[in-house]
């Protein structure tokens, strides 16, 4: 059996920001093969909770530790973040560079390049320029950037947020196929629909902590706080409070 980074142990978590903690106490554990789909308004800090995992961002406190016996879990595992960065070269190049940059023997780039363009509907854009590609071709060239390093766990960071629905239901299309490819996906959205439509697991996030957790089902059904009735119902939090936590995040 090939070494696996998972589980992932989450314990503990804070994350402060001078004095605001903008992730408090969070813990949860994720295991091998699940879509798993981070929720919670905008503010709640979603997107930090991913860059702790995937270890962009030191905790205050807690822990965040894989458990798997793969000696170097940041060679697996990738992000995807809301707006991706394209290099200035042509969307096959992109995807070349990255290639290069994780060892893989030229003579077998060819093939892996053509399959992430194809799987991703970009085999006709493969020379032209990244930068040019309308916001859906960047977001699933993003994917495929990430996708044709094999990874064991994806992370997503609101990967459709500006979107048009077509656009949306393509990238959603893609999360899909790479789920079905053994990869564990993990999510952040404050789409209900979206949420609905891709998660098996379901992590609420509210102000900083998690307040329920468990199947996508049961969440949708039968929330079991208050705030959770409320985000579904449409009832979101306060606009300055948002607006407060957003502000802190974004000043990293």
């Amino acid at each position: 059996m090939s070494a696996t980074i998972l589980p992932l142990d989450v314990n503990g978590l804070i994350f402060e920001v001078g004095r605001m903690r903008l992730i408090d106490r969070v813990s949860f554990t994720l295991r091998p093969g699940t879509r798993t789909v981070i929720l919670g308004p905008n503010g709640a800090g979603k997107s930090l909770l991913l860059r702790l995992c995937h270890g962009l961002l030191r905790p205050t406190a807690g822990s965040v530790e894989w458990r798997g016996d793969a000696p170097d879990p940041r060679a697996h595992q990738a992000m995807v973040f809301q707006q991706p960065v394209m290099l200035r070269r042509s969307a096959a190049a992109n995807l070349a560079y990255v290639l290069a940059g994780g060892g893989v023997p030229r003579r077998d780039r060819t093939g892996l390049l053509a399959d992430a363009l194809a799987r991703t509907g970009l085999t006709h854009l493969a020379h032209t320029p990244a930068r040019v590609l309308s916001a859906g071709e960047q977001q699933r060239l993003a994917l495929a950037r990430a996708w044709i390093t094999d990874p064991e766990v994806i992370f997503l960071d609101e990967p459709t947020a500006s979107l048009d629905p077509a656009a949306t239901r393509a990238v959603e299309d893609i999360v899909l196929a790479i789920h079905q490819t053994g990869t564990t996906v993990v999510l952040t959205t404050h789409d209900l629909g979206q949420a609905r439509r891709l998660a098996e697991d379901v992590l609420f996030l509210h102000r900083g902590r998690i307040l329920e957790r468990g199947p996508a089902g049961a969440f949708f059904d039968r929330p079991a706080t208050p705030e959770a009735r409320a985000f579904i119902a449409g009832e979101l939090i306060s606009h300055d409070e948002a607006e407060r936590e957003l502000d802190a995040a974004n000043a990293l």
